[in-house]
This record gives structure tokens, C-alpha cells and sequence, in this order.
């Protein structure tokens, strides 16, 4: 009984390492939509690490820059999440986001950024999380 019972407990570890796994890309492997936003929006950066995340259906890229940036992309190689311990480039931010922060925390930077299917989200140098709709519309702080 216990030989059955420790088989049992491998087959769904097994299983889910078969629908996870991790690619850690060589330079000529990124997507080319990727190294152009990571040369457009942050040209003195380089890619130290580029991995390519595949769990179930969903793929994701997180890439790793020069400077401790850190960007994810979806499955079809949009910025999905930014994040860095000094001030993002004003062109990586949604205009009418950009203009909000600047308007009401001119005194601050922005340090991560994220998009999801609903809203998207900054975090200013000051720790305070501020969240938008997807319009870029403001919605609340969070906490």
C-alpha cells in the first residue's frame, strides 16, 4: 500500500513538471520584437538574461537588463510588467499614466509598472502603488 500510495504522489509531480518548463535563451533566440523595445526604451542596457516561461498553454518571457531591469513580456511579445530600482523612461509609461504621476507626485518616480487583463499598476519611488484602468484612467491608490 505504500508503494501505490508514493506512486500515486509522483504522477502529479511528474505531470506538472511536463506542463512547466524554462528556457533560458541564447542572444539569437529573443524574439527580435523584444530587442527592439529593449534597444528603443533602454539603449545603454544590455540583456544579461533572456527566459522563455511555458506553463500549460500560457508563455512568457522575463528578461533580465543591465542596471537590475527587469521586463516581462506575453506569448506575443508585449510589455507586460517593468520593474527597477531607479526611474523608468518616461517612454516606457502610458501616456495619460505619465501624465497623471507628474501631475499629482511631481516629486517622484515611477519604478515598476504593470499590465494586466484589466488595469494597470505603478509603483512610485515613494512605495505608494497607484492603479488605472486600462484606458490609463485612475482608479485608486492601492495598499
Amino acid at each position: 500500500m505504500k508503494k501505490l500510495s508514493f506512486i500515486l504522489m509522483l504522477i502529479p509531480a511528474a505531470f506538472m513538471s511536463a506542463c512547466e518548463s524554462q528556457k533560458v535563451l541564447a542572444e539569437n533566440e529573443i524574439p527580435s520584437a523584444i530587442t527592439t523595445y529593449v534597444s528603443t526604451h533602454f539603449p545603454a542596457a544590455r540583456i544579461l538574461q533572456a527566459v522563455k516561461d511555458k506553463e500549460g498553454l500560457s508563455k512568457s518571457y522575463d528578461v533580465i537588463l543591465e542596471g537590475n531591469i527587469s521586463l516581462e513580456f506575453n506569448k506575443k511579445h508585449e510589455i507586460t510588467s517593468i520593474e527597477s530600482r531607479s526611474a523608468l523612461p518616461d517612454s516606457v509609461i502610458p501616456e495619460k499614466i505619465l501624465a497623471y504621476v507628474k501631475a499629482n507626485y511631481p516629486n517622484h518616480s515611477i519604478l515598476q509598472w504593470e499590465l494586466d487583463d484589466n488595469r494597470q499598476q505603478v509603483e512610485l519611488d515613494n512605495h505608494l502603488e497607484l492603479e488605472f484602468n486600462k484606458a490609463g484612467d485612475f482608479l485608486r491608490i492601492d495598499s
